[in-house]
């Protein structure tokens, strides 16, 4: 038992303990605001965050508190009470749990996440959030920015990034109307130039997972990617990205593996299944399977960002973000995923919450076959809805599907 767990020590990122010191100390923070001149505000987590950044406005995400209502076990029960309400358990999860605990109170964070003073959403990443923003705009009768990202069907059009660009100039005039203070514009590049720095040392982190042995698995990256998505364009998320890169080197260096006897590598497409990424990342482990690229983590390397005009810079990286662009657009990012890690299957969440992100996933399912001949597997269950998922289904199916990769290796 004890070398068991000495070994379970060993796989254990430094970052992960970092990574929770760090954000103990954002929603420290933020708690501590609550009630002061300092402002704060609610921004979904495809946002320009920047423009909060440089106006030395706190940003707190309800998304992110979602997937922490889930991981905690708490999702059910607040999502009742907004079910209770009337709100369809067909609506995103996030919403629901975080409706849920807006009106309770209840969550992992004493008291909840602290009141915001205005809310910004932006909708990249699905429509369901200027829905949701608008109801927790009445339960706090607090005003909402709403920020309108062009879909891509095939490429970023000029008209678009200049349609974005004017936006940013009226969320400017919205955050000045909020502080009643002149909007810095100098500090603004700085913090552009950070995030830009941030999104590079986040992709070249998550670049590692292709050398084989993987150091660490996309439950790792998980974990370690709420910097990237809460405090992007700080000088703390360089200093961390930085530390954690030097650390999966090392990692490499020693020979040390996320999953002994690496035998399958792996990519998920979708967002984690947040109360079981523990039991879902030992039985692929158990197996000898690696999680080792992901498309969820790589939605927040933003491109695009080094050019001397920062609202050009961030108007393309927003714009283009994974969930705003179409299923061929998506194929292409996903088979770049296959072909750099070195991907021997794919499993698909297909999440009962997100439509947005699972819709055509069966497509996306028969294409990677048909080009690839890569094997893929669809796994039905819910980011945080519990009542959703079954164990006994989801073992069943994720070890019939490494049987299936297993002779097609043995095939080969």
């Amino acid at each position: 038992m004890a070398t068991a767990d000495n070994e379970k020590d060993k796989r254990r990122l430094r970052a992960s303990k970092k990574m929770k010191e760090l954000m103990t100390l954002y929603y420290l923070g933020a708690k501590m605001a609550e009630g002061t001149d300092k402002k704060i505000a609610w921004i979904t987590s495809g946002g320009p965050v920047e423009f909060l950044i440089a106006a030395d406005i706190i940003p707190i995400y309800p998304e992110n508190h979602g997937a922490m209502l889930g991981a905690s076990k708490m999702s059910v029960e607040l999502c009742e009470v907004a079910e209770g309400l009337g709100y369809s358990r067909d609506i995103c999860s996030y919403a629901r749990g975080d409706i849920g605990s807006a009106l309770t109170k209840k969550s992992p964070i004493p008291g909840g996440l602290p009141k915001p003073d205005f809310l910004l959403a932006c909708n990249n990443i699905c429509g369901t959030v200027l829905k949701w923003y608008q109801v927790l705009s009445r339960i706090f009768q607090v005003p909402l920015f709403l920020l309108d990202t062009p879909f891509v069907h095939h490429k970023m059009t000029p008209e678009s990034l200049e349609y974005v660009k004017q936006q940013f100039e009226e969320l400017i005039e919205f955050i000045e109307l909020q502080t009643k203070k002149r909007f810095d514009r100098e500090r603004l590049k700085n913090v552009v130039r950070l995030s830009g720095e941030s999104a590079v040392l986040w992709k070249e982190v998550l670049d590692h997972c292709a050398h084989r042995p993987s150091p660490m698995s996309c439950f790792d990256a998980f974990i370690n990617m709420a910097p990237i998505v809460t405090l992007r364009g700080t000088p703390e998320v360089v200093n961390f990205y930085t530390d954690m890169k030097a650390e999966l080197r090392e990692r490499i260096a020693q020979g040390i593996s996320a999953v002994p006897n690496e035998k399958y590598r792996l990519l998920w497409d979708n967002i984690p299944i947040w109360y079981k990424m523990r039991e879902l990342g030992e039985l692929l482990s158990s197996h000898g399977a690696c999680l080792v690229a992901d498309t969820y983590t790589n939605a927040w390397v933003f491109e695009g960002m080094e050019t001397a005009d920062p609202l050009e810079g961030l108007a393309l990286a927003y714009t283009t973000a994974y969930l705003n662009i179409s299923i061929d657009l998506m194929i292409e990012r996903v088979m770049n995923l296959i072909k750099r890690f070195s991907i021997d299957g794919v499993i698909i969440h297909s999440n009962r919450s997100c439509k947005p992100y699972s819709l055509g996933q069966y497509d996306i399912q028969r294409l990677l076959y048909e080009k690839t001949g890569i094997r893929s597997l669809v796994l039905e269950a819910d980011m945080t809805d519990a009542r959703v998922y079954s164990d006994a289904q989801a073992q069943t199916r994720v070890e019939a599907f490494i049987e299936t990769l297993q002779n097609r290796m043995k095939a080969a």
